[in-house]
């Protein structure tokens, strides 16, 4: 009706609630714990981005040495400095190494290079069984060991190394992976790569050694620094001549087939 008075607030029904007023009023104060935590979380924050910055590097790098010859790896590194010169290595591609050189590698470090993806479950098996006595590093372990890491025993490298072999092997050929680990590996102190090695124990070129000769280069991978191939002990002698026979084994039953050995 005409001059009828509006209703007061308090009589026109609920009253809409915002979801901002809401949340001003169910806000709560921040606890203990938040208030303890607080100066931390930029440190959080902070170490999840180097983490991820760090996954993303390595990535790289393996991807980039996939097909790009490493430069250089820490132990060439450490040993040219322990010995007051540079070390002495020739990169050699596959083609210019002899097949039976590949295989005896193999045969001597990873006779089932061809079958694992990066680590060999039954040789850590037979590792754990013997209490530690032997070694169960694959051919790629020691290449990821070798070109993006260093050589001691601590649990970070043994991690890191954990983290990479996959991810080598999966990036990777196996091809490559021999490849490289042929061409970073040390045979005499100083000595690192097949093709040095050759020519230093037998004045031949990579891709012309003998079985017998490669079977005593792959002899004195274990310690290069107390073998030699060109004088060899009674035990590198006999050691080359299981070498020799695995190297074959592998060949005839296919194991070498990865890698075009």
């Amino acid at each position: 009706m005409a001059g009828e008075k509006p209703k007061s607030t308090s009589q026109q029904g609920p009253r809409l609630t915002t979801p901002k007023a809401k949340r001003a009023r169910t806000s709560k104060a921040p606890s203990v714990v938040d208030r303890v935590l607080a100066p931390y979380r930029w440190l959080v924050r902070w170490s999840f981005r180097t983490a991820l910055g760090l996954v993303v590097l390595a990535l790289l790098i393996v991807g980039l040495f996939g097909i790009v010859t490493p430069p250089t790896t820490h132990t060439m590194w450490s040993e040219g400095r322990r010995l007051g010169s540079s070390v002495t290595q020739v990169w050699a591609d596959p083609e210019a190494i002899a097949p039976v050189m590949m295989r005896s590698a193999v045969a001597a470090e990873d006779a089932n290079f061809c079958l694992h993806w990066g680590f060999d479950v039954d040789a850590i098996q037979a590792a754990i069984e013997a209490g530690g006595a032997r070694g169960a590093s694959t051919i790629s372990q020691q290449v990821v060991k070798n070109v993006f890491l260093w050589q001691d025993r601590s649990w970070l490298r043994k991690g890191m190394e954990a983290v990479l072999t996959p991810v080598t092997e999966a990036a990777w050929s196996k091809q490559r992976i021999l490849e490289i680990y042929l061409n970073v590996a040390e045979f005499d102190e100083g000595v690192f790569g097949v093709q040095a090695a050759a020519r230093h124990y037998f004045g031949v070129d990579a891709a012309d050694l003998s079985a017998s000769q490669a079977a005593r280069l792959a002899a004195v991978l274990p310690s290069p620094k107390t073998r030699s191939a060109s004088r060899p002990s009674n035990f590198v002698e006999r050691r080359a001549r299981q070498i020799r026979a695995g190297a074959e084994t592998i060949r005839q039953d296919g194991r070498a087939a990865c890698f075009g050995g």
